[in-house]
C-alpha cells in the first residue's frame, strides 16, 4: 500500500487553518495535522474541515495533534505559530517572541518527523527561516520560507487594480526579504508576456512598488485586529502542492543563501525550484545595479536581525 501524504500544521489559527481549509479541498495529501495550544478549538476546526472534504468528496482526513509527539512522519510541517503582529507593531518587535516559539516547535518537528520539509510563516518570515534552519541541522533544501509567492501576488493584484484588466495574466516578481526592504522587480513582470514598462507609467509602476511593500500593513490597519491570511495561505498551499506534486515549477521563496547572488549565512527571497526534495535549485537572475543595490539592502535588514539574535545569545549551544 502506498504512503498517503501527511502534513502536519503547527498553528490552527487564521493562517494555519485556512492552509489546511485548502489543502482539504484540493485533496492533495491524505492526512492533514493540526497542533495549537488552544486544542478544542483545534478540535472543532478539524472536525468542521473534515466535513467540509466530504463535501466535496476529498479523501483528506484532517486531525488534530494533542501533543508534538503525535506530529510523527510528516512530509511537510508548516509553522505559522507565533505572536501575531498587530497595529502599530514592526515585524521587528516579534523577533525575540518568535523566536523562542520557533525553536520549541522545531526541536518537536526534528525529533518526530525528521525527513519532514519544514515550511515557515512565521514573521519576521526570513529571520525564523533562519532560526528553523539553525535549530533543525536540516539540510538548506528542507527549510524554506513562505514569503515570495505572497508578495508577488500582491504586487499582481495592484498591477490589475491599476491597469484595470490582465486578470490570470499578470506575472509579478518580488525577491529579497519579507518586509519593508523587499525587491519588487518590475523588469521582471509582466501582463500576459508584454512587460509592465510597455503599459504603465514609471511613476504608476513606482506607486505599485510602494504598495507592495507596504501591502500587509495595508491590511493590517483595515483590519484592526489582525493580519492578513487568505493569501498567505493560499501562497503557502501552492509550495505545498509543488513539493507534494513534485511539480519543479519555479517560485520565489525565502531560503539560506550560501554564495547565490554573493551572500552567505543568511535567508532572503530568491527564484528556487520546488520539488519533492524541498528547494532543488537556486535560480540566480541578471540583476541591475538598482535591483542589486535594493537586494543588498534586503539582506541588510536580515543580517541586522540574525546579529541582534547572535548578540542575545541565542545560538549558544545549538
Amino acid at each position: 500500500m502506498v504512503k498517503g501524504k501527511r502534513v502536519g500544521i503547527v498553528g490552527a489559527g487564521n493562517v494555519g487553518s485556512t492552509i489546511a481549509y485548502s489543502l482539504a479541498m484540493l485533496g492533495s495529501c491524505h492526512e492533514i495535522i493540526l497542533r495549537d495550544n488552544k486544542m478544542e478549538i483545534a478540535k472543532g476546526k478539524a472536525l468542521d474541515m473534515s466535513q467540509a472534504a466530504a463535501a466535496v468528496r476529498s479523501h483528506t482526513v484532517v486531525s488534530v495533534a494533542e501533543k508534538m509527539s503525535d506530529l510523527t512522519d510528516c512530509d511537510i510541517v508548516v509553522i505559522t505559530a507565533g505572536s501575531p503582529r498587530l497595529p502599530g507593531m514592526s515585524r521587528d518587535d516579534l523577533l525575540m517572541i518568535n523566536a523562542k516559539i520557533t525553536r520549541e516547535v522545531v526541536e518537536g518537528i526534528a525529533k518526530y518527523s525528521p525527513n519532514a520539509i519544514i515550511i515557515m510563516v512565521s514573521n519576521p518570515l526570513d529571520v525564523m527561516t533562519y532560526v528553523a534552519l539553525r535549530e533543525s541541522g536540516f539540510e538548506r533544501s528542507r527549510v524554506i520560507g513562505m514569503a515570495g509567492i505572497l508578495d508577488s501576488a500582491r504586487m499582481a493584484a495592484f498591477i490589475q487594480e491599476k491597469l484595470g484588466y490582465g486578470g490570470g495574466q499578470i506575472r509579478a516578481s518580488v525577491m529579497g526579504g519579507h518586509g519593508d526592504d523587499m525587491v519588487p522587480l518590475p523588469r521582471y513582470s509582466t501582463v500576459a508576456g508584454v512587460p509592465l514598462s510597455d503599459l504603465l507609467r514609471e511613476d504608476e509602476i513606482e506607486e505599485i512598488v510602494q504598495r507592495t511593500r507596504k501591502g500587509g500593513a495595508e491590511i493590517v490597519a483595515l483590519l484592526q485586529t489582525g493580519s492578513a491570511y487568505y493569501a498567505p495561505a493560499k501562497s503557502t498551499a501552492i509550495m505545498i502542492e509543488a513539493i507534494l506534486k513534485d511539480t519543479k515549477q519555479i517560485h520565489p521563496c525565502a531560503v539560506y543563501l550560501d554564495g547565490e547572488y554573493g551572500y552567505y549565512d543568511v535567508v532572503s527571497g530568491v527564484p528556487v525550484m520546488l520539488g519533492a526534495n524541498g528547494v532543488e535549485k537556486i535560480i540566480e537572475i541578471t540583476l541591475d545595479d538598482s535591483e542589486k543595490e535594493m537586494f543588498a539592502n534586503s539582506c541588510a535588514s536580515v543580517q541586522t536581525l540574525i546579529d541582534t539574535l547572535n548578540t542575545n545569545k541565542f545560538f549558544e549551544g545549538v
